[in-house]
């Protein structure tokens, strides 16, 4: 049976998704854009500041579900310009340990509200 997962120290969903669900042994993490949860506003900032403010809202919501980073499996990375690449995988690595998660790295044409990162994960429980 799947289980929604929200915090309110997350943005809020928007549309028709969860900000997490669970499902048996893991916890699927919506992608979360550089909105702060207080204004719904993209946070004011270079792509540094706007990746810190993703894995805040990400942290957030994988505390709500029970877990940490250190039980993230797998990640997607979305990108408005890949150029933004070095300065995210700087911030990326600060927030995990070895054995990383696996990751998937994209440039898009357009993010919501035209942010220029997003990162979805998935997590375990076992």
């Amino acid at each position: 049976m799947n289980q929604a997962v929200s915090s309110a120290d997350s943005p809020k969903a928007t549309g028709p998704l969860s900000q997490a669900v669970r499902c048996r042994q893991l916890l699927f993490v919506s992608g979360q854009v550089p909105l702060d949860p207080a204004t719904g506003k993209i946070v004011e900032g270079d792509i540094a500041a706007q990746t810190h403010q993703v894995f805040a809202n990400l942290a957030a919501v994988l505390k709500a579900g029970g877990r940490s980073f250190a039980d993230v499996v797998k990640t997607t990375v979305f990108l408005a310009d890949m150029n933004d690449f070095t300065v995210v995988n700087d911030v990326y690595g600060s927030y995990f340990t070895p054995p990383y998660p696996a990751r998937a790295t994209v440039e898009v044409a357009r993010l919501p509200k035209d942010a220029r990162v997003e990162i979805d994960m998935i997590a375990s429980f076992d």
